[in-house]
This record gives structure tokens, sequence and C-alpha cells, in this order.
């Protein structure tokens, strides 16, 4: 790690830490919460790797007075949180649900209180079970109920919401949840899921249109990028690492921007409507940004259903998830945006940025995390360097505040700043909250 002290941020620089809602909430069937497909695929055996569920998580939905807390302590300027759309619309259609918004108006004004920026995702992948057993994603009306979900929220939170971000990750629900099929819902459909990253996208454009009648409050969307690195250097590599970039980074961007659709394999525009374009390209005010890693590709084997091989890279430390721990791929990635897009290329703000280690408190119950401060200070000083070369970075969110319930994973990953014991819920902050927290304070 460097230990050269950082140069001052630019005025304004946003500091936060990120969550999501199934991960930390719990209490499930609270106050007329309906099911989500995170419910429902948690609950099928040998989906999650302990067997584990979100049912409880970090029980956030009772205790999130104390978490703001620990965000006051921490001193960030802001929290991203995701609102759960089950909450609002147990089933997916039809009025609000009044409790459920209760909920998110106690933790915005307890923010508000406590001097944190609240900034809230309408969807971070917790579809309620309804609509998808009518379609899903894969059905164009999601995306007009997702415009209405997002309505009925800014109709409650529009006027203290500082920030707000449609989607969360829209190539990860597409590509794990619809493409292999290791994320909820479940369906292993390879490149035949296009109309989910159509309809996420539509569902986005019309959220956006929805939130400017409620609320003037900046909009955005949170992609998740991971640049290429090739493993070989023939034609076909290259090839290779065209179509994997056209699907992870260009996919979710191109149209947002005003391209359109990449061309690549697999990406047929047959569920492209009349308008449905101009209605994705609607202006964001930000550009959310997650980055954990770099990508290694390679020409696929004679024969391979996909047009590209994932490769390890080698030559880097890895996390417990086992991903190479690259800063440079995001100096190189906010880099290539801005080379990319242009003036199209709206203030970008790094909305996820973190990692997983197997942390376990000492005797004294404290968790000395020296490996998450390496992996921040790398990341922070990527960001300066970026920031240094020009691109437009406004915002740093670390993922996350709390150790989590990490998807198909359960409980085996830790990402937080702050350790929880899940048998207790007792908070913990790490080596690295106080790190972050000196941070943000400098």
């Amino acid at each position: 790690m460097t230990t050269a002290p950082l140069p001052p941020f630019p005025p304004g620089f946003r500091w936060g830490v990120s969550t999501s809602a199934y991960q930390i909430e719990g209490a499930t069937t609270a106050d007329g919460r309906g099911p989500s497909i995170w419910d429902t695929f948690a609950r099928d055996p040998g989906r999650i790797v302990d067997g584990s569920t979100g049912d409880e998580a970090c029980d956030h939905y009772h205790r999130y007075a104390e978490d703001v807390g620990l965000l006051a302590d921490l001193g960030v300027s802001a929290y991203r949180f995701s609102v759960a759309w089950p909450r609002v619309q147990p089933t997916g259609a039809g009025t609000a649900n009044p409790a459920g918004l209760d909920f998110y108006d106690r933790l915005v004004d307890a923010l508000l209180d406590a001097g944190v920026e609240p900034v809230a995702t309408l969807f971070h992948w917790d579809l309620p079970q309804p609509l998808e057993d009518a379609g899903g994603w894969l059905h164009r009306d999601t995306a007009a109920r997702f415009a209405t979900y997002a309505d009925l929220t800014a109709a409650r939170l529009g006027d203290r919401v500082k920030l707000w971000i449609t989607l969360n990750e829209p190539f990860v629900h597409m590509s794990l949840g619809h493409g292999t099929g290791t994320h909820a819902p479940g369906r292993a459909l390879l490149f035949d899921a296009f109309p989910v990253a159509h309809h996420q996208l539509l569902g986005h454009g019309l959220a956006v249109a929805a939130l400017r009648a409620r609320t003037t409050s900046p909009v955005a969307i949170a992609n998740n990028y991971s640049p290429v690195r090739l493993a070989g250097n023939s034609d076909a590599d290259r090839a290779a690492g065209a179509a994997y970039d056209a699907l992870h980074n260009r996919l979710f961007t191109d149209p947002l921007l005003g391209r359109g659709y990449p061309d690549g394999p697999g990406l047929d525009p047959g569920v492209v409507r009349d308008g449905d374009l101009d209605a994705i390209a609607a202006p964001i005010d930000v550009l959310g940004v997650n980055y954990y890693n770099p990508t290694g590709i390679r020409a696929p084997a004679q024969g391979s259903p996909l047009p590209f091989e994932i490769v390890p890279l080698a030559g880097y430390p890895r996390t417990a998830f086992d991903w190479p721990v690259a800063p440079d791929g995001l100096r190189d990635l906010l880099r290539w945006l801005r080379d990319t897009y242009g003036d199209a290329l709206p203030p970008i703000q790094v909305t996820e940025s973190g990692c997983a280690y197997d942390d376990v408190p000492d005797a004294d119950g404290r968790v000395h995390d020296a490996e998450r401060i390496a992996y921040l200070d790398g990341h922070v000083r990527a960001v300066r360097e970026a920031i240094d070369a020009g691109v437009p970075v406004t915002g740093y969110f670390v993922w996350s505040l709390l150790d989590n319930w990490e998807w198909a994973e359960g409980f085996t990953k830790r990402f937080g700043l702050v350790h929880v014991d899940y048998a207790t819920q007792r908070r913990t902050p790490k080596s690295s909250y106080a790190w972050f927290r000196d941070l943000v304070r400098r």
C-alpha cells in the first residue's frame, strides 16, 4: 500500500457507502411486504452456497437507527441504499403499501438528521415474485410497472432524496439471473436473455420520466463495468475481447447515451419498438460506475456457445471471491468512458467499490482488515488519477457499510467496513472503517 498522502479531492466530492435492501433489511414478511424473486430463489435447495436466506440478513429494518449512527460516525456525505419494490408494491402492481413507504420515510429522515444525503436505488434485483410469474423482465409490461413503482416512491420521498438511481447493474441481473441462472430468478437462457436487457433499459427510461415529474433531484443509473484484458494477441482473441466488451460494457451504456445498441453476437434488436431508444436515451445527470475487477478474455474453443472465453488474470492479488485486485482497471475504465463517450458522458460517481475477505475478529473482538485498507487506498488513488486526467468523477461509494447476505454466496463473503455477527447482529467497525473515516475527514 502506498503511504504517500492523497492529494485533495475537488470541493463537493461525494464520499459514501452503499448497501442493498435484500442483503441487509431482513423482515421479509413485515408490514405487508410481498415475496421477491430472491425469497423464492433462496428457498430452492442448492441455489445458495450455505443454504441461508435473506429472511433476517442484518435486521436493518429494525436496526436502521443504529446503522445511521454508524454512518454519522463514519462522516460520509452520502448513503446509497435501495428501496425494496415488494415493500412498496407487494405484488408489483396497484397502489403503494403505506407501511412499506413509512420505513423509508423514517430512514430518509434519520439520514438527513445525521447530516447524510440519502441516495436511493429503485431496483437492486428484488423483483416482486408475482411480476416474475407473469414473465418478469422478459415481458415488456414489467418496464411500465417499474415506472409506476418509481412514481409511487418518488411521490413519498422525492422531496428529500438527493440522488435517484433507477437500476443497479442491469448487466449482472441479465447475465447471472437470466443468462447462466446462478442468480434469481434462475433462468439459463444465454443470449436469449437480450429482452431482459432491453426491458430493463426501457424501464429505466420510463422511470426517468416519472422521476422528473416528481422531483428536481438528479437521476442516475448504476452500471457494472469490467475492462477487458486479452489473454492472447491473435485476431480471434481481439474479436473475442470486442464481443465481451460489447456485451458487458457497451450494451448498457451506448443506448443510454444515444448511440443505440452495439453490434455483437446475440444482440438481436427484435424486441425494440419505435420510440424505445428515445425513451432509453432520456438525459441522466450522473452515470453510476460499479467496479470490482477487469476480466481476462481469449478466443473460445471450437464449438463453444459463447463468442469468448473468460480466463483468470495472473499477477494480481486475489480477494476471497478470487477476483483480481486491480486498481489500474478502475483508472483505465474511467478514462475509457471519457474517451469513448466524450461530451455525451455525464458526471461519474463510483457507486460501488469494495472487496470480500475472510474477516475474523481477534481475541479482543477487533477486525484488522489490512487487505481491505490496501484495496480501498489503491482504488481511491485510481479515482484521483482519473480526475487528474480530466475524467469528471464527482463521488466514490464503498461497498459496503455492513457485512451482509451476499446473494448466491449467502453469508460466506464479507464486504463490510463493519463486521456483523449474524447470530447476535452485533456491529463491530473494522480497521477499514477507521481508515475510511480518517480519509473522509481529511
